[in-house]
Formats: C-alpha cells, structure tokens, sequence
C-alpha cells in the first residue's frame, strides 16, 4: 500500500529537528539587540551554528549532474566567502559526515581571488553588492550559492537566509537553481519560508 506524502508541516519540523541535531543548538535565536557584548557574541555563535548546519542539511536535498565531480568518489566542496568563523563551523558541522556516500570538505574564500570550484557557495554578510560580485566571480557550473543579505535572491543567490519570529529560515528562486545546474528537492521547497518561481 502507497504510504501518505508527509505534510509540509511534517516535512518542516523534519528538517528543522535534524538541523537541531547537528548543530547541538536549539533552533531558536535570540536576536533581538542584547545589552552586553558577551549576549551579543552567543547570539551571534547561535545564528552561525543554525546556518552552518542548514548548509549541510541543504546538499542532502540537492541533485548535482554527474559532470559536477571528477570521480565516483570525489568529495562534495562547500566554499564559505566572507567569514572564517562560519567556515570553521560548517568544519565542525561536516566533520566525519558523508553526503551520497561522499566527503565533505570546506574551503575559506577570499574575495578577488581565484576561486577553485565548489558545490556549495556561502556568502556572509549583509552587503547585497558584494554578494553580487563575488558571485559573479564564482566558478561556472552545477553550484548551490546561499547568501544572508536582505535581498540575497535578487543579488544571484539560490538560497537565501533570513530571520523571522527569531527563527532562521530561508527563501528559494528556482530560476537560480535552473540557470546553475542544479535541482532541489521538492521536500526541501516545502519547507522554505518563500519560494520563487520568476524573477524575484
């Protein structure tokens, strides 16, 4: 017998609980401006935690071409822009975690140079702009780019992070992961906060 397709809903506390899992975090923040520095500095840790875990999660639910790798084995790349603290948490995020029988590996990347290709591109920070430019610096090819600026998915993004009722969700253009060679999975679609189908 056919079993039922999991609700939306099921679907999004699937994958928020699994997020919670790999990040050791609660999922909530508290990002409301704190009085103290050390507040602000555990907000932020917490933030970057969720991300970092959201990133790997989102590979899960995304089909590269065969082309995107050099071989069977080749490991999944996840490039972070902008930010060596978030690199080093996706580090500890990934580590000893496969993806389709995969490695994942994670490279710091600076802005101007020559960007080796990657799978997955995240850009930190605020600056639409420069989120802009470094994309249009990326490697061509099969890439999932994600961003956090207020207006990543008109900037070049496929995913973009944002905060709502202090939570971390995030919004999707499909025109994004259409002109960069990639699909995401329609269980990943039915949990984001927006999905675009035009231009955003």
């Amino acid at each position: 017998m056919t079993r039922p397709a999991a609700s939306p809903a099921r679907l999004r506390r699937a994958l928020v609980a699994g997020v919670a899992r790999l990040s050791k975090w609660v999922l909530v923040a508290a990002l409301a401006t704190p009085v103290l520095p050390a507040l602000a500095r555990q907000d932020a840790a917490l933030e970057r935690s969720v991300k970092a875990a959201f990133l790997y999660k989102f590979l899960g639910y995304t089909d590269f071409p065969a082309h995107a790798f050099s071989d069977p084995g080749a490991a999944i790349v996840i490039g972070v822009a902008g930010s060596d603290d978030m690199a080093a948490e996706v580090r500890r995020i990934v580590a000893g975690r496969t993806i389709g029988g995969r490695p994942v590996t994670v490279r710091s990347l600076r802005e101007g140079e020559t960007m080796a290709p990657v799978h997955l591109l995240f850009v930190a920070g605020s600056d639409c702009a420069r989120v802009a430019r470094i994309l249009r610096q990326s490697s061509p090819g099969p890439i999932l780019s994600v961003s956090e600026c207020g207006n990543g998915l008109q900037a070049g993004s496929t995913i973009n992070f944002k905060i709502i009722d202090q939570h971390v969700r995030f919004d999707v253009s499909l025109d994004a992961a259409e002109k960069n060679n990639i699909k995401l999975s329609s269980r990943l679609l039915s949990v984001a906060n927006h999905v675009s189908k035009g231009a955003p």
